[in-house]
């Protein structure tokens, strides 16, 4: 069903103003990317209508795909035919805006910005720039998907550079936000404080922890320990104190014990701390699946298949679904391009609960900005 989308009702989003507070009696729009990702637009047209059919109503949220039109109706109505029991809620709460253009996964990012302005990856940022939508979604290019949302929603006056963050999950049950895990290779110490602000703010409006404790990813905890980098950093954030609550160097294997809810880094860091957690995490789940599949009895097969869904949604990333964009004037996220329906549902819930959070109007506010 395709849509002329107006503002929603009662919005204060207009252009760079997006981002505020979104009160529970109004719909949280989310545009999506349907034609992003390794597997669009199949499994993100089927994760829309998942995530609707679960938390729609819980939510109080309508879905945007853009994208080709024809292929999405296609999905649509192999998603109707199929008697899906998410069938009819979806399709009453989700709504299309045709583009013609795609942009590829491998496509440069500024080159696709200037020649594709009708593709579906840059009608999501216009939806938010122009107040049709609270928020956005992509698994598709995410170097694509920067620069269209630093060129069109801007940065946030005040923003050095904006920032990737990533949750991570930790022995505790909880999640520790790490900032910057892609966007910026080289950084200066200023920096770093200024992705401690922006990852503070997230986890406290979006995650709901209380005075986030802050630390600086290093190869040791000890003062003397860390690049020149992290040596400028740790002087501005303990100068910081009380406003941010740093508490000093962490190594990698604290990322993941609990300690810290926000860490601090690099995004040449950040990067191969996430791709390695990535593999450590598939290879221990294909250790677990062929220990399942080579068990000695029926008991001790399910066992271990119980063991293996427990462990997979504690720490498999399709559970995390998106990772904000933090320094634009609007909520922007960026998933995985390998992700499943099952990620791009939680990747939607994660953008719409962020979305009505107004974390973006507290960053400007923080940065001395335009107030919500």
């Amino acid at each position: 069903m395709t849509e002329s989308l107006s503002p929603p009702t009662g919005a204060a989003v207009s252009g760079s103003l997006a981002g505020a507070s979104i009160p529970p009696d109004r719909e949280v729009v989310i545009a999506v990317d349907a034609m992003g990702g390794d597997y669009a637009p199949a499994e993100i047209v089927r994760g829309a209508a998942i995530y609707l059919h679960q938390f729609g109503t819980e939510q109080n949220s309508v879905v945007v795909l853009t994208g080709d039109e024809e292929r999405i109706g296609a999905e649509l109505r192999h998603i109707r035919e199929s008697g899906q029991a998410h069938a009819a809620y979806a399709l009453e709460r989700l709504r299309v805006v045709p583009t013609s253009q795609i942009i590829g996964m491998d496509e440069h990012p500024m080159e696709a910005f200037r020649e594709k302005p009708d593709s579906s990856l840059l009608k999501c940022i216009h939806l938010v720039h122009t107040g049709q939508a609270d928020g956005a979604f992509s698994a598709g290019n995410t170097g694509a998907f920067m620069v269209a949302a630093t060129q069109i929603l801007e940065r946030i006056t005040g923003v050095k550079r904006p920032a990737i963050a990533t949750l991570f999950p930790n022995e505790t049950g909880g999640r520790a936000v790490v900032v910057d895990a892609g966007a910026n290779v080289d950084c200066r110490p200023s920096q770093l404080l200024q992705f401690a602000l922006l990852g503070s703010i997230y986890a406290e409006h979006v995650l709901g922890v209380v005075n986030p404790r802050i630390g600086l990813l290093s190869n040791g905890e000890e003062d003397a320990k860390g690049s020149e980098l992290v040596h400028g950093a740790r002087t501005l954030l303990e100068n910081a104190r009380p406003a941010l609550n740093f508490v000093g160097n962490v190594e990698g294997n604290h990322v993941f014990e609990g300690g810290v809810d926000v860490v601090i880094c690099d995004g040449f860091v950040g990067n191969v701390l996430l791709k390695g957690a990535e593999g450590v995490v598939r290879l221990v789940l294909s250790l677990l699946a062929a220990d399942a599949k080579n068990a000695p009895d029926e008991t001790t097969r399910e066992a271990l298949l119980a063991s293996l869904l427990r462990l997979r949604q504690r720490v498999d990333y399709s559970e995390f679904g998106g990772a904000p964009l933090l320094g634009v004037n609007g909520p922007v996220f960026i998933a995985h391009g390998r992700s499943d329906s099952r990620a791009i549902a939680t990747g939607i819930q994660i953008a719409a609960q962020a979305s009505r959070s107004g974390y973006v109007a507290s960053i400007r506010q923080a940065l001395g900005g335009a107030a919500a």
